[in-house]
């Protein structure tokens, strides 16, 4: 008979095969995103069906739930914390995947592929009514899966269990609460500056061709430590309607938009999708291919992405690094504009109706209003045909603005044509981690700035890694908040972060 080390070493050894063909999953998803033919999409959905159908399979197989019996109680006596929490989240993904049914698997897989080319197609018409079939069949796809995961997993409703695939443990009762407190406080800081006058933003929408932007990219890419070039690069950047990022370990790929009349928008996605890859990277890699080599959780993985975007990237010290580069790249666009000028039009507040777009206060509005849109499909409030009317509503109410066609509102995220139910409050969350990250790093590292400001991220960067980076997969989000941080998770931090960066800008 094995011992129970015997049986760690093979759950591991399945472990591995399960997270080798989902990065392989993951490149072929990234190729129908960037580099497939339009009339492969149909063949496409099939491959990744069959891809999820066999990874499936394999974490369904009798002989996994036979080493984890092996591994658990009595048998987890002599293995390691780390191995112990490997064993934890295996069993989790185990007792869920082997509750859903291996078609329904197949069905959502297949049908992700479909949606998605079918928003794509509809978005770029301005017609929801052609979105519309293919999105109703997601959510029933989703509704299903979430039905019997609630069973799973314990939890009240069924966008609870969606919520959980996301941000483990997190609840739409919980998240609600920590939003009122978040919206309260953004709407006190709008309130604050709603009589100071606007930062000049104009010149913002003057146009910068593509080349010059690609060169903006990889001077960002540079800048954050993200390789694409030469024997060691770990990285690649290509185009996509919704930038992404994918990948694992070795080969963590970015994808960024070039708008010529938006030419920050390049700047902020790169840095975006950047730190989204650095923390992929930066996973230990001891743990390469075992359950807690992987993130922590989609918000923890925002954290990182907005971090680098914008605690760093719209801060003072980096805008001051980075404008007589942008100047030589753009010498029209930015005639006469200094780095002041530009820090405070980067981080002007005002309403938007595109959520990538939004200023770092209205963000969080944003994320609010799908929060709601989502909770309120999955308990049968609002249905497909009436989400455009429930989406505009919820815009000229909460943020005040007109929306114009169906592209730039319920329309412009891929996320529910994805099946992604469940994502979007990771972002804002991500806000709220990463407003008590600075805190804590600023306390540790206290001349982060100054470094930023000479060009050189190795401060922050290091930081990063040891304190997030390093931990992958070994706690819950709110314990690795708890562990870094020594506090619960509070919303405090990143509001008096904004607070502080708008009275700069608009010295109220």
């Amino acid at each position: 008979m094995t011992t129970p080390q015997e049986s760690y070493d093979q759950l591991m050894a399945r472990c591995k095969d399960l997270a080798v063909l989902r990065a392989a999953n993951g490149i072929v998803y990234w190729d129908m995103e960037t580099m497939m033919p339009p009339a492969g999409l149909e063949l496409r959905s099939e491959q990744l069906a069959l891809m999820d159908r066999v990874a499936h399979q394999m974490q369904v197989d009798p002989e996994f739930p036979r080493l984890l019996k092996r591994t658990e109680g009595r048998g987890s006596k002599g293995l390691t914390p780390e191995q112990q929490r490997n064993v934890r989240l295996a069993r989790k993904a185990y007792d869920e995947e082997s509750k859903l049914p291996e078609e329904l698997v197949a069905a959502m897989s297949k049908h992700q592929a479909i949606s998605v080319g079918a928003w794509k197609r509809a978005k770029a018409a301005r017609d929801y009514s052609a979105f519309m079939p293919e999105l109703q069949k997601m959510i029933e796809l989703k509704e299903r899966a979430a039905t019997i995961l609630m069973r799973v997993k314990g939890t009240r409703t069924p966008y609870d269990a969606l919520l959980d695939l996301y941000e483990p443990g997190m609840t739409a009762e919980a998240i609600d609460k920590v939003f009122a407190q978040m919206r309260r406080g953004l709407l006190k800081i709008m309130k604050s500056i709603e009589d100071a006058p606007r930062p000049n933003t104009a010149f913002l929408s003057r146009k910068v061709g593509i080349p010059a932007q690609r060169r903006v990219s990889a001077e960002a890419m540079r800048f954050v430590g993200y390789q694409t070039a030469g024997p060691e690069a770990w990285g690649r950047i290509d185009e996509t309607e919704h930038p992404f990022t994918g990948g694992y370990y070795d080969d963590v790929r970015i994808t960024t938009h070039y708008y010529p009349d938006r030419f920050v928008s390049n700047l902020f996605s790169v840095l975006h999708e950047s730190g989204h890859a650095l923390y992929e990277r930066g996973l230990p890699r001891e743990w390469m291919y075992q359950p807690i080599g992987t993130a922590c959780s989609y918000g923890i993985h925002e954290s990182q992405s907005r971090f680098v975007e914008n605690m760093i990237g719209r801060s003072p010290e980096f805008i001051e690094h980075i404008t007589p580069f942008l100047k030589r790249q753009a010498p029209k666009a930015l005639a006469g504009v200094g780095a002041e000028t530009l820090f405070k039009a980067v981080n002007a507040v005002g309403p938007s109706k595109v959520r990538v777009e939004a200023d770092e206060v209205t963000y969080g509005l944003h994320i609010i209003i799908r929060f709601e849109l989502e909770r309120d499909i999955f308990e049968h409030k609002v249905t497909v045909e009436e989400l455009p009317e429930a989406w505009n509503e919820k815009y000229a109410r909460y943020l005040g603005v007109r929306v114009r066609n169906d592209s730039e509102g319920v329309m412009q995220d891929t996320h529910w044509a994805g099946g992604s139910f469940g994502y979007f409050p990771s972002y804002a969350l991500g806000n709220i981690y990463g407003g008590m990250f600075l805190k804590k790093m600023t306390k540790d590292v206290p001349g982060w700035r100054r470094s930023v400001g000479d060009g050189d991220l190795g401060p922050v960067r290091q930081w990063l890694a040891e304190n997030i980076h390093s931990k992958g997969n070994l706690y819950d989000p709110a314990e690795l908040v708890r562990t870094v941080t020594g506090e619960r998770v509070r919303v405090q931090p990143f509001l008096d972060y904004l607070s502080a960066k708008v009275e700069r800008v608009y010295g109220t």
